[in-house]
């Protein structure tokens, strides 16, 4: 795996040992609070798919640009972000986003093309307000605890591990990825919530003709876009969720973790002419 920093903006690569020329690229998109750690397990494992794969870190975020300009940053800057990213690839890749990743999917696809794309535990394109107001009457400590860590407060081990597993984790790994949590934008979340939500309708016509393929999963446990959101989220462009059971929102850092990363390389492959 190698570090690049085009644009100053910082995109975690693997290579594969056996490339396959007829697959396209795949961009790794996170979520809010990390960056492109996140995909510590995808990236090695779809390059020794064949595949070319890149996780990009938005401003603000992980080794790219101005982590002191963190608030400034909105949906569009991160948007940008991927246009500036997809612009230093050899083909237009497959965009793969996690909760706000998936997002951030969806409003590049108000515009621009992609072979195909992945929304994993997605913010649906209603936006994050049934899933705040949820989460704030079902689940508090854990929605006061989002809160203080957006705002680069300290919260508990077991808060992180609410978040985002339902599968056994070893407190190693939980310190480790809390250690490289980070803080979010307060622009970039208000815009989830209501000022910048997706036009499906742009979405959709990109899907119907065919200038894209989507693929949408979620988990049964998710405690921040629960499985009923990410139904939504399907339903919004004509298409079914596939839902794992007994995995929490970090599907791509659960125990289980190749279930999900399975499912998406058959699905590739399917589209693609692979093996």
């Amino acid at each position: 795996m190698h570090q690049s920093r085009a644009e100053h903006l910082e995109v975690l690569s693997s290579a594969p040992a056996q490339p396959r020329p007829e697959l396209p690229p795949l961009l790794f998109l996170h979520g809010a609070y990390t960056a492109a750690w996140c995909w510590e397990h995808y990236l090695p494992w779809f390059a020794a798919a064949g595949f070319h794969c890149h996780a990009l870190s938005f401003s603000g975020h992980g080794a790219s640009r101005r982590r002191d300009h963190l608030d400034s940053y909105s949906i569009d800057d991160y948007v940008n972000d991927v246009v500036a990213t997809v612009a230093t690839l050899p083909a237009p890749p497959v965009l793969i986003g996690h909760s706000m990743g998936g997002f951030v999917v969806q409003k590049y696809l108000e515009r621009h093309a992609a072979p195909a794309a992945v929304l994993m535990c997605s913010v649906p394109p209603q936006g994050l307000a049934a899933s705040a107001f949820g989460m704030l009457f079902n689940q508090p400590g854990l929605f006061a605890d989002l809160n203080r860590l957006m705002t680069g407060g300290h919260v508990a081990l077991d808060s992180l591990r609410a978040a985002l597993f339902a599968q056994p984790v070893s407190v190693d790994d939980l310190a480790r990825y809390y250690h490289m949590a980070q803080p979010e934008s307060h622009r970039a979340i208000w815009d989830m919530m209501l000022f910048n939500l997706p036009h499906t309708q742009k979405v959709l016509a990109h899907l119907s003709e065919g200038r894209v393929s989507l693929l949408v999963q979620g988990a049964e446990h998710d405690m921040i876009i629960p499985a009923s959101l990410v139904e939504m989220t399907a339903r919004s462009y004509g298409t079914d969720a596939t839902l794992y059971p007994g995995m929490g929102h970090g599907l791509m850092l659960e125990a289980d973790w190749r279930r999900p990363a399975q499912d998406i390389l058959d699905w590739l492959n399917q589209r693609f002419g692979g093996n």
